[in-house]
């Protein structure tokens, strides 16, 4: 069994994997909330937005924390169209929640239903992510934990996009990426503890990059287009008017369903 270090660069790639999970998740929420003000091609645009906003967030969280993982017996490579085909899948899986939330006419199933296909966003890119490993033996998975951390990640998707979406002021949208963050975060971690790993020692070269010649520059790019891209949508004006009717409607709906 090989010995796993999801620390080995001390608290430095969790804290910044957390951080870049928070910006995305910050990022794509409220562009959510800025489609709901929109139509046709401008709301399309928005949700496209949160839809690469929220998976490259994900993607990155995900693979900045890996720079922290060892495996104490054999090195470690990445398969490089593996773990790119981990961001597409990504991003197309949290479009079909975030468009969900978006276009939905029932907004309480649109959360529900936005919520699931966010969160098996995260957890499809996180396992497709662990496919491109390629390292000196095999790994495997504990089911329980698996299944906990899906959990988690559709659990906390729905919660955030169901306050990003009854959101009233800048406290509940910071609130709900920090939910969504923590979400990521717990779920990549909570994954990772289901690993095992059967070492087969073995003089023979890995095929795949290194985390420090493919990850982290591309981590780096997706990273500066997250933290610009909120630039653009902090600055940019905002939609009160669409925020509050959004809210009303939720709450009627709710009312609606109790009665």
């Amino acid at each position: 069994m090989g010995h796993m270090d999801h620390f080995s660069a001390g608290w430095v790639t969790p804290v910044l994997s957390f951080v870049m999970a928070c910006v995305g998740s910050a990022l794509g929420l409220r562009c959510t909330v800025r489609a709901l003000e929109a139509e046709g091609a401008s709301k399309r645009n928005w949700l496209t937005l949160a839809s690469f906003a929220i998976g490259s967030g994900i993607w990155t969280m995900h693979f900045v924390a890996m720079m922290g993982f060892g495996v104490r017996g054999t090195s470690i490579r990445y398969d490089v169209p593996m773990t790119v085909l981990s961001l597409v899948m990504a991003i197309a899986v949290v479009s079909a929640g975030v468009f969900t939330a978006g276009y939905g006419r029932s907004r309480i199933r649109a959360v529900a239903f936005g919520g699931l296909g966010t969160g098996l966003g995260v957890a499809a890119m996180h396992y497709t992510g662990m496919a491109a490993l390629n390292l000196h033996g095999e790994i495997g998975y504990d089911p329980s934990l698996v299944i906990a951390s899906v959990v988690i990640a559709v659990v906390a998707a729905t919660a955030a996009l169901a306050l990003t979406l009854v959101v009233r002021g800048g406290v509940l949208a910071a609130v709900a990426a920090l939910v969504m963050g923590l979400a990521v975060s717990s779920m990549h971690y909570t994954a990772m503890y289901a690993v095992t790993i059967d070492l087969t020692p073995s003089t023979a070269q890995l095929a795949g990059a290194t985390a420090t010649e493919f990850l982290f520059p591309l981590a780096v790019l997706l990273g500066s287009f997250l933290f610009l891209t909120s630039a653009y949508v902090a600055l940019s004006p905002t939609g009160k008017r669409a925020e509050s009717s959004f809210a009303d409607e939720l709450l009627r709906e709710v009312e609606l369903s109790t009665a």
